[in-house]
């Protein structure tokens, strides 16, 4: 896991030194066309971003959507649903911390429950109690967390093998990952097969839950890459937007409250 750490915390160096040393002019005010389109799509150096895109989806199609097919066509959708369950609590230490960071009491009071709940009675997290007692999960990571600071996001990033982000994200992932408590846990050989097999279960997992979706992209869109962006970017803002909502303490809803 921490040569995983060092090896993205380069490539986001790298990505970034190309950002400084590539960073496309912005249009002249006088072409406000021109000006929307480059605000919109956010994407200075999309030469360079767009030969990361076609690396990646080169790599993605010769292993990791015939491994994600194959995952699917194997496992049992309540297989796969529980696999899920416990990479989501094996995450929720991360997400922890970034409700605090970012200042929520209650959401970081229902990442504690899910926590507890789901690691002893739902058996280590393999079955998701919580969300059935109104401990549902959320989304906080650090790129979250910087964007509730007010950190701006940067221009938009295909990071290779990661895919899409931006400056913030990038940094806030590799800081998520550095945090991870499995990290922190005595080197030795079984800490190594523990981390390596979790991280590439969950990219197994989190691509077999889109391979539908992109197989529809890539044979739709006129530009995959335009929509990919574009998505994601829709994707990423919806989640900040719902971080930076203030936040109404009221009880769980498995108390007779509302959410």
């Amino acid at each position: 896991m921490q040569r995983i750490v060092q090896s993205f915390s380069q490539a986001v160096v790298l990505v970034a030194a190309l950002v400084m040393a590539g960073c496309a002019t912005a249009p002249p005010a006088d072409d406000p066309d021109a000006v929307a389109e480059f605000k919109q799509t956010n994407d200075p150096i999309e030469p360079a971003n767009r030969v990361v895109y076609a690396v990646n989806d080169k790599i993605d199609q010769v292993v990791l959507r015939p491994v994600a097919v194959g995952y699917n066509y194997v496992l049992a959708p309540g297989v796969r649903s529980h696999i899920h369950n416990l990479l989501d609590n094996l995450g929720n230490p991360v997400t922890l911390m970034n409700d605090m960071l970012q200042g929520k009491p209650r959401r970081a009071g229902d990442t504690l429950m899910r926590l507890v709940l789901n690691t002893t009675i739902g058996v280590g997290g393999f079955f998701d109690v919580a969300t059935g007692w109104g401990w549902p999960a959320h989304d906080a990571d650090l790129g979250m967390t910087f964007a509730v600071w007010g950190a701006p996001e940067g221009p938009y990033l295909m990071l290779p093998i990661f895919g899409p982000s931006n400056p913030r994200d990038g940094i806030g992932m590799v800081g998520d990952m550095a945090a991870t408590p499995t990290g922190y846990l005595p080197h030795g050989l079984e800490n190594t097969v523990f981390g390596y097999t979790k991280t590439v279960v969950g990219a197994v997992d989190a691509r077999a839950g889109v391979v539908d979706d992109l197989d529809k992209i890539k044979a739709q869109a006129l530009d995959p890459y335009a929509t990919i962006r574009s998505l994601w970017r829709q994707h990423r803002q919806s989640q900040i937007d719902e971080a930076k909502k203030p936040e109404i303490l009221t009880q769980p809803s498995a108390w007779g409250g509302s959410k």
